[in-house]
């Protein structure tokens, strides 16, 4: 008798925890989906919600403000999206507000954060539709960053047989930089140019100094004097 009064107590504690579990979980489901609290809906119309789904949050200044109620395709390019808000929010929201579709955490789920705008605008209503800011598409970033890896792997390995023809000799520059006997006839030109040069500098110097040319030089100073003098 008292076995089968105790397994009934365990029964009646088992049964009664699970009722409690059960009513908590429902009421913290219910918070989260705000069907226990006034609320009033907002829409947006999207080119791309980027795989939102109904049930994802909806966030203000950070802080869980509603869900995402209902997801409609309008045409062949433009998606509305219903949120659901908490009606306690409402006094901080204005007509002007924008929402765009973000992501929670790196990988996390998707959800739409609204921004608000400039003070000084009316409330907003219930049913109203808001302006919506189109999000950055990822696919399309990781595709530019891929052809630009694609164009600097080119890039770099035409370099590197550019870098190998130079230092097989191959080429005008090749053959400049690494064929010895072209290098010293290059270096023997220099040499040539410039004792050249020097040998010019020694005539003219010559010249200079010659008594046939010496009356015609200093009639050419006298007359660049006079214009000096003129200006």
């Amino acid at each position: 008798m008292e076995k089968k009064t105790g397994n009934k107590t365990r029964l009646g504690i088992f049964v009664t925890v699970s009722v409690v579990l059960f009513i908590a979980g429902i009421y913290f489901i219910g918070q989260r989906q705000q069907m226990f609290s006034n609320t009033y809906q907002i829409s947006g119309i999207f080119k791309d919600i980027g795989g939102l789904q109904i049930g994802n949050n909806v966030r203000f200044a950070g802080i869980n403000v509603g869900i995402v109620e209902n997801i409609e395709q309008v045409t062949d390019s433009t998606v509305r999206v219903d949120m659901e808000i908490d009606e306690h929010t409402r006094k901080f929201m204005k007509k002007n507000v924008k929402a765009i579709i973000g992501s929670d955490g790196l990988m996390g789920n998707k959800i739409i954060s609204i921004i608000p705008g400039p003070p000084g605008k009316q409330e907003i209503s219930n049913n109203d539709i808001i302006e919506t800011i189109q999000p950055v598409n990822i696919d399309e970033i990781m595709a530019n960053v891929k052809t630009t890896s694609n164009n600097l792997a080119s890039i770099t390995g035409d370099l590197s047989a550019v870098m190998k023809s130079i230092h097989e000799g191959k080429g005008t520059i090749g053959k400049l930089l690494m064929d010895s006997t072209m290098a010293q006839n290059v270096g023997q030109a220099m040499v040539n140019i410039k004792q050249g040069a020097g040998g010019f500098k020694q005539n003219m110097d010559a010249a200079g100094h010659s008594f046939l040319l010496k009356g015609f030089l200093k009639k050419k100073e006298k007359k660049d004097e006079k214009k000096e003098e003129k200006k």
